[in-house]
């Protein structure tokens, strides 16, 4: 974190770690090539003051990262560790969030201390006609070593989940993306492993 402005990051030359910007701006987000399903996933992550990213399985489903420290034991779907709420344009003014989770313990480290998640992820499950048979669930989340979330299911994308035009809501593959237009965040150590869940 910058010492002189708490709410951006400084670096140095250096290797294994990505940064999406030093200051709150539109950064681009890290998409992967690769598609997954089902995985396991640990991640490390540093934020300064007040910033705010995100963590998209499948491109589409959000583990929110936050600068939630201070938020002490009122969190909500939108604390680090919360998964992020879906939403529905048709719906009225201040309904249009729903299904939001938020984390059952505050687990968040002060920012610019590194934080750690693992998380284990199930995709959705379509049948041989390309029908949804089951939603997509987050079978465990550990932040810092604590249980966030345990066996939530998603039933579709949480809000501001990116896919192609024409692609379908939801779908058996998709690319991890770590968001980074919403304020600046350092990942290292990202490990995905791919499995397969009952």
């Amino acid at each position: 974190m910058d010492p002189a402005k708490k709410t951006a990051l400084t670096t140095e030359p250096g290797t294994s770690v990505l940064i999406n910007g030093r200051t709150k701006s539109k950064n681009a987000h890290l998409i992967t090539k690769k598609e997954y399903a089902d995985m396991e996933l640990h991640i490390e992550f540093l934020v300064p003051e007040k910033s705010n990213s995100g963590i998209y399985f499948m491109n589409r489903y959000e583990i929110q990262i936050f600068d939630s420290a201070a938020a002490g034991d009122k969190v909500k779907y939108s604390d680090c560790g919360g998964i992020y709420q879906r939403w529905d344009d048709t719906k009225p003014k201040g309904q249009q969030g729903f299904e939001g989770t938020a984390p059952l313990v505050n687990a968040s480290l002060p920012p610019g201390e590194w934080q750690t998640f693992d998380i284990v992820f199930r995709a959705p499950r379509f049948d041989a006609n390309g029908k949804k048979i089951r939603n997509a669930r987050f079978v465990k989340v550990l932040l810092n070593g604590k249980l966030v979330q345990e066996n939530v299911e998603v039933t579709g994308p949480t809000r501001a989940a990116q896919y192609k035009k024409g692609e379908e809501e939801e779908v058996p593959l998709g690319p991890l993306k770590l968001q980074g237009d919403h304020g600046p965040v350092a990942f290292r150590n990202i490990l995905i492993r791919p499995v397969k869940l009952d």
